[in-house]
């Protein structure tokens, strides 16, 4: 039997100046895996001289953001007043709690001269105990993190623990979010220590048990039970990701996440109304959808 339960395939969108994104969660097949409610996987794209990332600035309540980027650079700015670089290898965790705003920008001197963005982009669903937290932002260097090599697979735990190893990064509920790099025909086990996993191929393609995930497609495993990952004849680059379940259903409109429609409604107004906080350096933001 496969241990795949369901295979995602993203839907694609075009920004503008050849920016792609694929949107890979929600879907579906699966709403959520762990408490990874949101993925987009950004890229890759190279910009020429003159252009680069405009996200103005825009709300999140009742989640965490995290950015995670093989290549490229992307300025953070946030109405608590962080201005922060995210480069390849770092993680910013944003946690929006009861409301926070940002943009996400090409700094003038990168975009001077151009550049290649190629990323990763998750949304954490908090516990319903925590959604109304404080808005914090933390960033980790990549140093910072837990690395290491083994059987031709690279691995770099981002957040959660895993792997007999724990990430500095605070999560809120069990997680699982480790980059793993395979070289050619490298192998490993994604052990079964976590209830919900799952790979994301970002390049190269990954088999299992007789089934190839190719790039730009999600796995979703079934629970308890090992699972022997190995790269194709190019390698791979990855994304393994899960944790616990969350607590409860979640609802989703625009960039909010709630376990009540009636918070997401008062979310709503308050960005109409300028309750969040403005960004600092900041004249833009993105108006409330109309739907």
């Amino acid at each position: 039997m496969s241990a795949i339960a369901h295979l995602i395939r993203p839907k694609t969108r075009d920004l503008g100046d050849g920016l792609t994104v694929r949107r890979i969660l929600p879907a579906i097949e699966a709403r959520s895996v762990g408490p990874f409610v949101f993925l987009d996987h950004i890229g890759p794209v190279t910009f020429a001289p003159g252009a680069g990332m405009d996200v103005r600035p825009h709300p999140h309540i009742g989640l965490a953001t995290v950015t995670y980027l093989f290549e490229g650079e992307i300025l953070h700015r946030d109405s608590l007043g962080y201005v922060q670089q995210i480069r390849p290898g770092d993680v910013n965790w944003m946690t929006a709690g009861k409301g926070i705003a940002h943009s996400e920008r090409t700094s003038d001197a990168l975009r001077a001269k151009g550049f290649s963005l190629h990323g990763l982009q998750s949304w954490v669903g908090l516990p319903q105990a925590d959604e109304e937290v404080d808005p914090t932002f933390h960033h980790h260097p990549a140093a910072s993190l837990p690395e290491w090599m083994e059987g031709g697979v690279g691995f770099k735990l981002i957040a959660g623990a895993s792997f007999g190893r724990e990430s500095p990064v605070k999560v809120y509920a069990a997680t699982l979010y480790v980059a793993a790099v395979f070289d050619p025909g490298a192998s490993m086990i994604l052990p079964d220590e976590h209830e919900e996993r799952a790979i994301y191929v970002a390049a190269g393609s990954i088999e299992t048990e007789g089934q190839t995930i190719e790039a730009g497609e999600l796995a979703v495993f079934k629970p308890a039970r090992p699972v022997k990952l190995t790269a194709g004849a190019a390698g791979a680059k990855t994304m393994l990701l899960g944790g616990a379940p969350m607590d409860g259903p979640r609802h989703m409109w625009w960039n909010f996440v709630s376990s009540s429609r009636e918070r997401i409604e008062q979310a709503k107004a308050d960005w109409k109304a300028d309750r969040f906080g403005r960004v600092p350096g900041e004249t833009e933001f993105i108006p409330l959808p109309e739907r």
